[in-house]
């Protein structure tokens, strides 16, 4: 089976992430796809991130009707900060029939170069790529690369925060269950 990794904090996750889910199983050859919800991206200050097992229940509520999709916590097991080259090391080692490749923005893939071990990555395993305005991908650093096109929105976990935050409407941001849940549980007040 082909999954596909789409590596994110999903704080929380929102209806673009679920675009960009749906696109890449639906136009590639990807059987599957793992949401691998990160509970500490060494990018990111901690202390704005929900907890992680809050998240992942957000995950799993948001993707519940897609057998497509799933919700992961392989990181959670993992040592912090989670690194992917180390997350797909356990991956294969645990799944050694399976064949991963990573789903990312043309944006994040500007910078592989800076990741850990980025040249075991782009040896070893394929990338789906997502274009981002602005961030055209011309440098492949020896990667095995699909492009896709993607439909994009401008929205972003913080932007949802921070509309809970000024107690504005995030209605039709989000699933509604996933907007329920949140209200209920006052998450991002």
């Amino acid at each position: 089976m082909h999954i596909g990794l789409y590596f994110g904090s999903f704080n929380p996750i929102h209806i673009g992430h679920l675009i960009i889910a749906n696109h890449i199983v639906n136009h590639s050859d990807i059987d599957k796809i793992w949401l691998v919800v990160s509970p500490h991206n060494p990018l990111k200050e901690a202390h704005s991130l929900l907890n992680e097992y809050d998240r992942l229940h957000l995950v799993e509520l948001a993707i519940a009707d897609n057998p497509k999709l799933r919700a992961s916590n392989v990181e959670f097991h993992l040592p912090k900060p989670s690194y992917t080259i180390d997350t797909l090391t356990y991956l294969k080692e645990r799944f050694p029939l399976e064949q991963f490749s990573v789903i990312m923005g043309s944006d994040s893939f500007q910078n592989i170069h800076r990741w850990k071990n980025y040249e075991q990555l782009v040896k070893y395993y394929s990338f789906l790529v997502y274009n981002r305005p602005g961030f055209t991908v011309t440098e492949t650093h020896g990667a095995r690369i699909k492009v896709l096109e993607a439909p994009l929105l401008e929205l972003s976990s913080s932007y949802i925060r921070k509309q809970i935050k000024e107690n504005k409407s995030i209605k039709y941001l989000l699933p509604e269950i996933v907007e329920k849940y949140i209200l209920q549980n006052r998450y991002y007040k």
